[in-house]
Formats: structure tokens, sequence, C-alpha cells
């Protein structure tokens, strides 16, 4: 019957050449469209996975000030005792990270460049997976001491140092000399917080507040949950422990703010199976497209053998045989329409990203999703004609001409 069916579709090769191009456009049209949304959510997650570990962002919330509610960040009631707290009661956070933050204009030698000046603990490098180019980070005693010691961004070290090593060399940091003890790994822009990470300094906490802001309170924490399913439980123990420590009443509003990295990630995976599904049903269509197209060929093919049938059925062919031959040659074109189609949604993908520069991500499952889609648009599509085939009335197909 396979060889049967083989021999039909070769008698007239234009036609089924034709027949299956539908099902070779809808099934590369889909992995193509579905291998850019996979791919930009890997990049998205990739790109979220660059701001930390598990990690929690702990902010000052909105105050009133003469009857105006100002915006978050603008109470002064987060302080380091309530980062401390934090570590001591929280069982679900390893680590938790005080910081203040500034800007300043860096100058060294002849060049400059203004940038963010974030002043932290050493904790903040292992909370943000923060790894170092060269040198490293300071030290406990120097948040302890106040040192001018400093981490400087990729950014930073391009602008101001070009091809000279700054490990060892002397910024000045407004007025303030300061000496280069690190230089971090590029992590690129951020897609969550829409700003270029490596453009940055870092430098102790003490430093910062009492030589460059004056400020005794935070501007924010960094803490980091024993794993993501964790992040949930140490975000429900950090709000429950500072509205305690800033005695707020029951129906109170917080004055502090507790933002989870992993709803973020959440956020952005669902617009990316959004879009996926999306992109998706596009290609959907034109498979639908092509199963009609092989119900019409096979109608046309019916009628064009009707005379044959009737002969196959004279000499002992049963209907069941007659819907087996038809139906398989339904089949053998979506299935060689849907393997072209998988080499050719590949190759579009690859030929796509390297095109636009856009990630691509095809997976061994949309590939057998894909095969079995062709399969059962060949069964779906062709059942129809080769009943027809079937019930024709063996003397009425010998008599047609």
């Amino acid at each position: 019957m396979i060889q049967i069916a083989v021999r039909a579709l070769l008698r007239n090769k234009s036609r089924s050449i034709l027949t299956m191009l539908g099902i070779i456009i809808g099934v590369g049209a889909v992995i193509a469209m579905i291998g850019i949304g996979q791919g930009a959510d890997q990049t998205v997650q990739k790109q979220i996975a660059t701001l930390g570990s598990n990690m929690l962002f702990i902010a000052p919330g909105s105050g009133t000030q003469g009857g105006l509610r100002v915006g978050n960040g603008s109470t002064k009631t987060l302080v380091e005792s309530d980062v401390d707290a934090i570590l001591r009661e929280c069982p679900a956070v390893v680590a938790v990270a005080p910081a203040t933050q500034t800007s300043a204009q860096i100058i060294y030698e002849g060049d400059n460049w203004g940038t963010r000046i974030i002043g932290t603990t050493p904790e903040y490098f292992d909370i943000r997976t923060w790894v170092f180019q060269s040198g490293t980070s300071f030290t406990r005693d120097d948040v302890a001491t106040a040192a001018n010691v400093a981490v400087i961004g990729e950014t930073v070290r391009k602008n101001l140092f070009a091809s000279i090593d700054p490990i060892g060399k002397k910024i000045r940091i407004g007025s303030l000399p300061f000496l280069v003890v690190g230089v971090l790994v590029a992590k690129g822009q951020s897609a969550a917080l829409s700003e270029d990470q490596d453009d940055i300094i870092i430098a102790p906490l003490t430093t910062v507040q009492k030589k460059m802001t004056g400020q005794p309170w935070l501007r924010f924490a960094m803490a980091s949950a024993s794993s993501r399913a964790a992040s949930y439980a140490a975000q429900q123990q950090i709000r429950a422990l500072l509205r305690d420590r800033h005695r707020i009443r029951a129906g109170g509003t917080d004055d502090f703010s507790v933002r989870n990295l992993a709803d973020i990630a959440d956020v952005a995976s669902e617009a990316s199976k959004v879009m996926t599904l999306l992109l998706g049903s596009i290609g959907a269509v034109s498979l639908f497209v092509g199963g009609l197209g092989i119900m019409n060929i096979m109608l046309v093919s019916v009628t064009e053998r009707t005379r044959e049938i009737g002969i196959r059925m004279a000499i002992g062919a049963t209907e069941s045989e007659v819907q087996r031959q038809f139906l398989l040659e339904a089949i053998t074109i979506s299935l060689l329409g849907g393997l072209i189609g998988i080499l050719t949604g590949v190759g579009s993908s690859f030929v796509i990203s390297s095109a636009a520069g856009w990630p691509i991500s095809v997976s061994t499952m949309a590939i057998l999703v894909a095969a079995l889609v062709s399969i059962a648009i060949g069964v779906f599509f062709g059942f129809y004609p080769a009943r027809k085939a079937a019930r024709l009335d063996p003397i009425e197909a010998l008599r047609y001409e």
C-alpha cells in the first residue's frame, strides 16, 4: 500500500509538491516562530539573572510632607540596624547588604566621567553574583574605617583608563581621592532596571555616608534568599519584621517596599509565553490552510481515479482497504511536507538569528510536536476523501469515464 501511495504521488509530481508546500510553510513557520519566542524568553531571563541570585530589593516607601504624599524612597526609616535584624531574624534570608547611592564626576588624570556611586558592604558582590575581572573587593575593615577604596565597573574602566590597568591607581570622586582595588566583570544592560549595570563605582557604605552624602539612613538594601522558592517566604518575613520594627499598626501603610526579583522574572516569562503562543498561532493558520489543500487535492484524486477504485473493489478490495490506501496517501504528503518543513524552520531560525541579531532557541519538543501535527493533519484532512472513496458503488465506479 505504501508503494501504491508513493507511485500515485509521483504520477503527479508538480501537484504533490504544491500540495506539500502548504504543510512545509506551516511547519516551518511554527518552528521558526516558537524558536523566536523561546529565544526571547531565555534572553530576558538571563538578563534578569544578572541582577543577582534569588534577590529581593528593599527600599524606603513614600512619606507625607505638608499633607502631600511624596514618592517612594522619600522616607528615612530604613537604617542599618534593620538590615542586621533581617539577617538575624529571617530564616529564609542567607545574605543582606545595606546600601546608599549618589552620583559624582570621576576624574583620573586628564579624563573625567559622571557615574553612580554605590556605598555598600562586601556582601553586595555575593548577592549580585558579581565576579571580578581583576583585583578584589574591599573588606569589612574598610567599611569599619571608612576607607577611601573603590571597585569600578567595566564602563567606567573603558572611559577613564582605556588600555591602562586601573588596579592600584588613584581616582578622584568629587574632591576625594580613592584607590581602585577591583574591576568588575561586565554585566551589560539590565532589561529589568533599564540601566547600564557596568556604569558604576562601588565603595564602602560608611565612606559614602560620612564623606559624600552625609545621610545615616539607607537608600536601599539587597537580600538573597536560600532558593527561588524561598524568596517568597523571605519577602513575607522581611515585610513582617520591618512592620514590627517600624511600629506600623494593622491596616497601616508600609513605609518601605520589598520587591522580589522572581516576580519580575515570572511576569517576563508570562509575557514571552503569550508572544510565543501568538507567533505559533500565525504558523498554525498556515498549517490549517495546508491541510485544506491536502483535502482538496485528495478529493480531486478520488474523482480522477473513480474507475480505478471500482476495479479494485470488483476484484476483492474491501472498503477499509480502499480507505487506508487514500488515507495513507494523505499522510505521506503531510509527513514528507512536515519533515521538509522542520528542516526549513530550523534553517530559517538560524538565518533570522544571524541576519536580524535576534535570539533563537529551537527545542527538540517543538520539532517533535511539529512532526506529530503534520501526521495528524494528514489523518484529519485525508479522512473525508478516503471515506468518500471507500463508499463508492463499485458498479457506478466501473461505469465512470
